[in-house]
């Protein structure tokens, strides 16, 4: 199994495009909390890259941090927000979603549609920015977004509490997104990420001007777990040690987790059909019975869900379940009734699907 685990955020932007934070402000923030990456990803941009800006950043008791530069693009009206990860260049220009979905693969990328389901009128100035481009191949979807969570709940009555408390407005992914994502997974391979959308907003409350999320707060809430074969290297050239963070984020090996509520690390989900061993991931062909094995790092309220459905729910650190089933199994974990961990499923697919992988080749 791969058992080196790194930890921390994504979907981050800086004065590069619309945040208000330097990458070195932003870095500071990541290498104080000691996370183990932070991936930039400002609007239709690689030039922080360009300017040398990604690489490692230390505390000061040595911890590395890895800064890896991305970017967020949009179609021509704004729209359909695509987090495109571990490409060379910037490929969104004059083109229509499912174009740059393609063409962000075509460059040795993969990409992320960013807050899927976004909706809300708070902010005049901050309108929603849902994905339409349905049809299009997309790698990935970004189930759990922290900024679009928080505008989204915001009403007249709360928005003093969600500004000085903004972490405890973080609460679960949006039903229709999980929902949709367990819906396309049984089709194809479809990864999920969780992103902070770190902007550092400022803000006017009632003659006040407040910085909404600050980075080291927005820090503390969505992060993504990455496992890794073998360990971040920091002596090798960062080509080779940012490529096992981003092929991680690609494959799926890695989880969701809310670390407001408590650190995740040591969270595993996998399965064995008798001595192979399936990861977060990967598929495996029903040839026999598969045996789903998840180990939690603290009690909490363990589910295994099946083509979007519970199947088994147990209380404490353990879940084993065996089942013939054909279909996609993935884990959420709740601590103290809230959701908490998300892991990538793995696809145990049938033998028609087995056949048609087998005829395509």
């Amino acid at each position: 199994m791969r058992a080196h685990e790194y930890e921390g955020v994504v979907h981050i932007h800086s004065v590069y495009s619309d945040g208000s934070g330097t990458i070195e402000e932003i870095m500071q923030a990541a290498t104080e909390l000691e996370l183990d990456f932070a991936i930039i990803t400002d609007h239709n941009t690689l030039k922080s890259r360009a300017d040398g800006y990604e690489g490692y950043y230390f505390n000061a008791s040595g911890h590395p941090t890895l800064c890896l530069i991305s970017y967020e693009a949009n179609d021509l009206y704004d729209q359909n927000h695509y987090l495109a990860l571990g490409v060379s260049k910037t490929v969104h220009k004059r083109k229509l979603a499912s174009e740059y979905v393609e063409a962000v693969r075509e460059v040795g990328g993969f990409g992320v549609i960013a807050h899927p389901h976004e909706q809300r009128d708070a902010f005049e100035k901050y309108p929603p920015f849902p994905w339409t481009e349905w049809r299009a191949s997309f790698d990935g979807i970004e189930i759990w977004n922290q900024m679009s969570e928080w505008m989204e709940g915001l009403k007249p009555e709360n928005r003093f509490r969600r500004a000085f408390h903004p972490l405890a407005s973080v609460t679960a992914p949006p039903r229709e997104t999980l929902e949709l994502w367990d819906k396309i997974n049984i089709e194809r391979k479809v990864v999920a990420t969780g992103g902070v959308d770190a902007h550092a907003h400022k803000i006017n409350l009632l003659g006040l001007t407040l910085k909404i999320f600050p980075y080291k707060v927005c820090f503390r809430s969505i992060h993504m777990h990455v496992l890794l074969e073998s360990p971040i290297d920091v002596s090798q050239p960062i080509e080779s040690e940012r490529a096992k963070i981003y092929e991680a984020l690609r494959e799926g090996h890695s989880f969701i987790s809310n670390s407001y509520l408590g650190s995740a690390k040591g969270f595993r989900f996998w399965a064995t059909q008798g001595d192979t061993t399936i990861e977060m991931g990967e598929n495996v062909f029903s040839n026999e019975k598969t045996h789903f094995h998840v180990i939690a790092p603290r009690d909490c309220t363990i589910r295994l869900i099946h083509n979007g459905k519970c199947i088994a729910e147990q209380a404490g650190t353990q879940l084993d379940v065996e089942t013939s089933q054909a279909g996609v199994y993935r884990v959420e974990c709740d601590l103290n009734q809230k959701a908490w961990i998300f892991s990538n499923p793995i696809r145990v697919l049938n033998q028609v699907q087995q056949l048609n992988k087998q005829t395509n080749r």
